[in-house]
């Protein structure tokens, strides 16, 4: 890469180091590269010098020197991934052109490499996906590991940053479909709960949980972002359990898992908010049912609207449901015509 450059940390990016950040971006510099970078100066964060420790957040500006070009994928790096993981990526395609991929992603599948994640994760099974080009696809936004759906990535280098553009700009609709435990009262609406991560990490802290921060106490927690979601119950099962379409305004860390929790209807098999007591009497889905069902995160990506970034054609994307969510569906006999595509536009 020639020049200096000044790159925007994206909300789908979310809090991370800045050398994991930096990292991710490009993979080709090492650990040490980047800390000397910091060191010297040549890496800055909104115009002062920061440490490679340091963590960014969406919004902020970091000046990127001049770095190394990202060196041809070794016959032994692509080597690495099975025949087996090849064509489930393959396999998981949704729509193909010239400029982007668009996957259903699997669940339990990261989108990334990071902590405990290990090599086997969408950015590098996109070797897979290179269908004729040089370079392999570029991640523009992210899923959580067990969350399934619609995820893009680029073709080139100017479409992932006309598509980071738009999510940053919020010029994309998303919309989820989740199981969540109860029924919200009312059935629609929107939660503007603030989002700061939790206090400790690694095995005796919180992790990566989020907490949420009632909006008019926002000014009292300075780390807390402000979070949007909308919500709109599709179906539910006497009291015991919901079938909710979700679409986040904001693009936050654990946004629609934290906020469901906050509301007291966790989403089914969120261990980390509460989602796992499938054996709660009352509010919860109740022991009749819940030993039935599976017990991963029924949170699934289904559709995403977004303009092309080069035809300029407005496109939607639609996900089917994995199996474990699909057999869910079916135990309930729920089923995925009988509901709107898109209730948020049809019952304005």
């Amino acid at each position: 890469m020639s020049g200096v450059k000044t790159l925007t940390i994206s909300e789908d990016e979310g809090e991370q180091r800045l050398d994991k950040w930096f990292k991710r971006r490009f993979p080709q510099v090492t650990q040490g590269a980047v800390e000397k970078m910091c060191r010297t100066g040549q890496v800055r964060v909104d115009g002062a010098r920061a440490k490679a420790s340091d963590r960014v957040i969406p919004g902020q500006t970091v000046r990127v020197p001049p770095l190394p070009d990202s060196p041809a994928p070794s016959r032994s790096a692509e080597g690495r991934i099975s025949a087996a993981d090849a064509k489930m990526i393959q396999d998981a395609v949704l729509w193909k052109d010239e400029h982007l991929i668009v996957l259903n992603k699997p669940p339990g599948l990261p989108s990334q490499g990071g902590s405990g994640q290990g090599e086997r994760h969408v950015d590098a099974l996109s070797e897979a996906l290179k269908f004729g080009y040089k370079d392999k696809p570029k991640l523009v936004h992210r899923l959580d590991k067990d969350t399934s759906g619609v995820l893009m990535l680029a073709r080139t280098d100017r479409v992932a940053r006309a598509l980071s553009e738009a999510l940053r700009h919020r010029n994309a609709r998303k919309i989820y479909w989740a199981i969540v435990a109860g029924v919200p009262h009312p059935r629609q609406g929107s939660i503007k709960y603030g989002l700061m991560k939790a206090p400790g990490r690694g095995r005796g802290g919180e992790g990566e949980k989020m907490i949420c921060v009632h909006p008019a106490k926002m000014a009292d927690y300075p780390d807390a972002k402000r979070a949007h979601t909308d919500f709109f119950t599709l179906w539910f099962l006497g009291a015991r359990m919901s079938w909710m379409a979700l679409e986040p305004v904001t693009g936050r860390t654990h946004q629609l898992r934290a906020h469901m929790a906050e509301l007291g209807h966790p989403i089914l098999g969120d261990g980390k908010y509460g989602g796992s007591e499938q054996e709660n009497i009352g509010d919860g889905w109740g022991s009749a049912i819940g030993g039935d069902l599976s017990k991963k995160l029924h949170l699934h990506a289904r559709r995403l609207t977004i303009e092309h970034p080069i035809t300029k054609v407005e496109m939607t994307f639609t996900a089917p449901l994995p199996d474990h969510m699909a057999r869910t569906w079916k135990l309930l006999d729920w089923k995925e015509d009988d509901v709107p595509a898109d209730p948020f536009e049809v019952f304005k």
